[in-house]
């Protein structure tokens, strides 16, 4: 009797990760960490100052009190503020992040990946363009044989 060698959990998790995806997974993650530094002194460092120059460059500051007077902190605290330049300093770093993101990868290899269908694209036409000009020239030969056989009985 043969016996059936059970898999080992190790073999099973080395199988897993190397799995393209989860490798290239792990590898945008560490990019993604490192570009979110990138981002976020981007904003500190220009955005927040060009905003500072119309106000204060630390949006967390930019607030609203809905209800009576937002006075102390933490527990204390009375009167619900409304920390609307927390969600603004957010969003533009989220619109920073995606406009990098769609101007530096996403279009250059759209562009790419397009030129390179339009290259196989043009490639497979003329292997077509070929294919049909030896079909051509193929039924003209035929053709030709054809009428010399025909010629050829006739003289018989």
């Amino acid at each position: 009797m043969s016996e059936k060698k059970e898999p080992n959990i190790l073999d099973g998790f080395k199988a897993f990760l190397m799995r393209g995806n989860v490798v290239d997974l792990a590898v945008a993650v560490v990019i993604g960490a490192a570009f979110s530094d990138i981002v976020n002194s981007v904003v500190k460092g220009i955005i927040n100052p060009l905003v500072g120059a119309f106000g204060t460059q630390n949006l967390d500051g930019y607030s609203s009190c809905l209800k009576g007077r937002c006075t102390g902190s933490g527990d204390t605290a009375t009167g619900v503020q409304i920390l609307w330049g927390s969600v603004l300093g957010a969003t533009l770093t989220f619109l920073i992040t995606a406009a990098v993101v769609y101007f530096l990868m996403v279009l250059p290899m759209s562009k790419y990946l397009a030129r390179q269908e339009a290259r196989r694209k043009a490639k497979e036409g003329t292997q077509e363009v070929i294919e049909v000009s030896e079909l051509e020239v193929l039924k003209e030969i035929r053709d030709a044989l054809i009428a010399q056989r025909g010629s050829g009985h006739d003289r018989e």
